[in-house]
């Protein structure tokens, strides 16, 4: 007799809760970088990429290219290392340059980095080129205003 009494107390006590409280649930992002053992470094300081001149009558594609270098240090293991670049004048992933003089006045250009990433093996004393190539698309300056335009761009390496 004493198991039936405690039975009801249990499934009262379950269906009190329920209606007293509603569920909500929410998504957690969870991730991690695994990075290599080691650090690189930039062995160029300074670096132009110039478009030159650019004519709104002869709207035409204009590509650029320059480089930088680095080399890495890994501790007698490869290192997998990854260049980002941010410019001063970005909107979410999309470079731009600004007038030097009226603004808010930009002019949008593509920037790839090659290579971007990769593993290299252990050997501190190589030097690794980055090609840099740049390009002002001629529909983008067709119609821009006059004058000149500049954008800084800050190139980072990991590790």
């Amino acid at each position: 007799m004493k198991a039936v009494p405690v039975a009801i107390i249990t499934l009262s006590i379950f269906v009190v809760a329920g209606i007293g409280y509603s569920v909500d649930s929410v998504s957690v992002s969870v991730t991690s970088t695994v990075i290599s053992r080691g650090f690189c470094r930039f062995t160029t300081h300074t670096s132009a990429l110039d478009f030159g001149n650019l004519d709104p009558s002869n709207p035409v594609d204009v590509n650029r290219n320059t480089s930088v270098s680095f080399q890495c240090f890994g501790f007698f293991t490869p290192v997998t290392y990854y260049i980002d670049d941010i410019g001063s004048y970005d909107v979410g992933n999309a470079h731009r340059m600004r007038h030097t003089i009226v603004n808010p006045e930009y002019l949008p250009y593509n920037l790839t980095l090659s290579p971007r990433s990769d593993t290299i093996p252990w050997n501190p004393f190589t030097v690794h080129p980055v090609t840099i190539t740049g390009t002002v698309r001629g529909v983008d300056y067709q119609d821009a205003r006059v004058g000149n335009y500049q954008d800084t761009v800050r190139l980072s390496i990991v590790p």
